[in-house]
């Protein structure tokens, strides 16, 4: 990868130096519940990379509770939690979904103390019937395609510390979103929202979801390597989607297989690349650490900011 200004680099032998851990949390077993549907981790990476991180968040958490209970006292105001915001962007079919879900698995078990809580930012994508009013079908994760406005009002209500604030949910199996079900995000001391958007700067916002994030983590991969693991993952979701004719990949599942793949190679061609180029990949340098990723998901780089 380029390397981007103002980082420290480390390989993973390197970095699983900074936090031993004495014992793992998580079975083979687990761990495969966590994974996304087809991404790749294994428990040496758990270790080597993500207890360390868990450490230093946790640190960085410890700091951030101490500076919101200083800087209430210099006001003369009631201490009051806020919560802590980490961000986790990236391609589509890059592994974001598993780090997330393995970070609030982690952080769970070693900070028992506080409250996880995970959402993905899918679900403010606008519902397809909307999508299709805007003609914005073949624009569909570009950011024009999010209420960005509503975003940024969850976003506020959660870091005022507002009770049971909902967050519409969105599935991959039906490719829209839920009508009238919600995730409901009840005043946690950590949030972790994972999406490609989390660190963009959309044209015609003034506030950003970067403006709410408290540390922030892109993960990296080659473009083909994610381009092939995007089509990977479009075989396997066909797969599974056959014996259910209300699912997304229903009709690509018993069509014609080589049609459908060429359908999927177009779509990252002309959609999720461009994306990608334009809108995702520009924002890695501002995220506190990089996971870099290799063939078979494997991570052989990370990167810290230094300041």
């Amino acid at each position: 990868m380029s390397k981007p200004i103002n980082y420290y680099s480390f390989t993973k032998e390197k970095w699983r130096q900074f936090y031993s851990a004495r014992s793992l949390p998580v079975t083979k077993k687990g761990l495969k519940r966590v994974k996304a549907f087809n991404d790749e981790i294994s428990l040496k990476d758990v270790r080597d990379v993500y207890i360390p991180l868990v450490h230093l968040l946790r640190l960085r958490t410890n700091s951030f509770d101490s500076w919101q209970a200083t800087r209430a006292d210099f006001l003369q105001q009631p201490h009051r939690k806020i919560p802590f915001i980490i961000g986790i962007s990236g391609s589509v079919a890059v592994g974001k979904s598993t780090t997330a879900r393995l970070l609030e698995l982690l952080l769970t078990y070693f900070l028992k103390d506080k409250k996880i809580q995970l959402i993905t930012t899918d679900g403010f994508l606008y519902p397809t019937a909307e999508l299709k009013r805007r003609g914005l079908m073949d624009r569909k994760g570009f950011p024009e395609s999010y209420d960005m406005a509503r975003l940024i009002y969850f976003l506020d209500q959660v870091k005022d510390g507002q009770k049971d604030v909902k967050a519409p949910v969105y599935s991959h199996d039906v490719y829209d979103i839920i009508p009238n079900r919600y995730d409901i995000i009840d005043r946690p001391d950590i949030l972790i929202i994972e999406g490609i958007n989390t660190l963009q700067l959309p044209s015609n916002q003034q506030i950003y979801v970067s403006d709410y994030t408290d540390f922030s983590i892109y993960i990296d991969a080659d473009p083909k390597l994610i381009e092939s693991w995007y089509l990977d993952r479009f075989e396997k979701l066909m797969d599974t989607a056959f014996m259910n004719p209300s699912n997304y990949y229903y009709d690509y599942a018993t069509g014609d297989r080589k049609e459908a793949i060429q359908m999927a190679k177009r779509v990252w061609r002309d959609i999720d690349l461009p994306n990608l180029s334009d809108n995702i990949l520009p924002t890695r340098s501002r995220a506190n650490m990089i996971i870099h990723k290799s063939t078979h998901h494997m991570i052989d780089e990370l990167l810290l900011r230094k300041y």
